[in-house]
């Protein structure tokens, strides 16, 4: 393969992952009434305009709960049994971590209309609790994965010396094993924010009156408005999920935990 052949094949690619954002910054930009492209002119009003429907600021803070609150209690629960799996030889180990990572091979629609007819409508969870148990099972998977992955790196003799030099095991956990994975928990944390804040599809089969995430109530606005609201707020998203994933692989090396 020559170079010229290499260099338009690496182009296209960029032009083909790029190009939708920009088309939707330039969209958001527009001076026009309606959503189109190219932009009818340049204008700052539709970015100003998001800070200010009210349904937008009550979803991006139920969004903001569900990440935040979702992925600490995904930690909590999958920094235990990344250790577990890591560190000990468990019975049917293979198949516990297969089903830990079904929520990222099963498709979402399906895990939402799981989690709706056989969570949901039999226990009676109002939408809040289902929406969050929702996210924190979709968020569990990457932060086993990723935690384990800073478990694999970190030698286990450093926290036995820890037990041998008289600390407990829970003691030579917390004293040595956790500070030397912080930099792959908080990986975790921000891969697990990322992907709760941005889900659709589960979010949608959970979603209901008066509770929804910030990506359904965008869906919903465009049902209804066509404006270039939704692109200005899909542009500072995106710049969001984007500026998270840079500091992250500029200060943490993102990419050895992913």
């Amino acid at each position: 393969m020559n170079r010229t052949l290499s260099f338009s094949i690496l182009t296209a690619l960029i032009v083909f992952l790029i190009g939708p954002f920009l088309i939707i910054v330039a969209a958001s930009l527009s001076a026009g009434d309606t959503l189109a492209f190219p932009p009818q002119g340049l204008s700052l009003r539709w970015i100003v305009k998001v800070f200010t429907v009210e349904s937008f600021r009550d979803s991006f803070i139920m969004s903001m709960i569900l990440a935040v609150g979702g992925t600490f209690v995904a930690l909590l629960l999958g920094v235990p049994a990344a250790y577990a799996l890591s560190r000990y030889k468990l019975p049917f180990g293979e198949a516990v971590s297969t089903v830990v990572t079904l929520p990222i091979i099963v498709p979402g629609i399906i895990v939402g209309l799981a989690l709706l007819r056989y969570l949901v409508v039999p226990f009676s969870f109002s939408i809040g609790v289902a929406l969050f148990l929702a996210h924190t099972a979709l968020v569990l998977p990457y932060t086993v994965r990723v935690v384990s992955s800073s478990f694999n790196n970190l030698r286990s003799d450093m926290e036995e010396a820890a037990v041998l030099l008289g600390a407990t095991r829970l003691g030579a956990f917390f004293m040595v094993v956790l500070p030397n994975i912080r930099a792959g928990i908080l990986a975790a944390f921000i891969l697990g924010f990322v992907t709760s804040f941005n889900q659709v599809p589960v979010s949608l089969f959970l979603s209901g009156p008066g509770v929804r995430t910030l990506p359904i109530d965008m869906l919903s606005y465009m049902e209804t408005t066509y404006d270039p609201s939704v692109a200005a707020l899909s542009a500072l998203l995106a710049l969001m999920s984007i500026g998270i994933v840079f500091l992250a692989e500029r200060f943490l090396g993102f990419s050895r935990y992913v």
